[in-house]
């Protein structure tokens, strides 16, 4: 009986792709490569280190394929669609992209104004609040976009 440290189960370089090794013996299952491993990057955008595995010890086998770091993929946000919504509720667009605090202040800024046409100086408050909603909508989205590494 062979009692020698064997390799653990995973995918591991084969030829033009990967071929899975049970943890006994090789399968027949096959797959392309896998795309190299990204440096996945904390909340204070420093990288992380991705360290190789230390089994099996050198010589001793195939040697295992790092563990791929999958990072999330976001949605690009639209600064038309972030316009459109301050088109029609001002601030909206500007909580749409997670600036909930301005565009709440925004949004009661324009009620405010609202109340204030009675005595005629709100007209300009009420034109004012709503193309700043529309602009820093579009703005906010095209910011959210750049900092997620989405051109828009």
């Amino acid at each position: 009986m062979d009692d020698a440290p064997s390799a653990p189960p995973g995918w591991y370089p084969a030829g033009e792709g990967e071929r899975y090794w049970d943890g006994r013996a090789w399968t027949p299952h096959v797959r392309p490569p896998m795309a190299p491993p990204v440096a996945a990057r904390d909340t204070h955008g420093l990288p992380h280190q991705v360290s190789g595995a230390s089994w099996p010890p050198p010589g001793s086998g195939p040697a295992p394929v790092n563990a791929p770091v999958y990072i999330t993929q976001v949605a690009p946000k639209s600064p038309a669609l972030s316009a459109l919504a301050s088109f029609f509720l001002p601030g909206l667009g500007s909580m749409i992209n997670g600036d909930v605090a301005k565009g709440i202040g925004i949004l009661v800024g324009y009620f405010i104004s609202w109340v204030l046409v009675i005595v005629l100086v709100g007209i300009v408050g009420v034109f004012g609040f709503w193309v700043w909603g529309m602009v820093d909508a579009a703005e906010g989205a095209r910011r959210w976009n750049a900092r997620h590494g989405i051109l828009s």
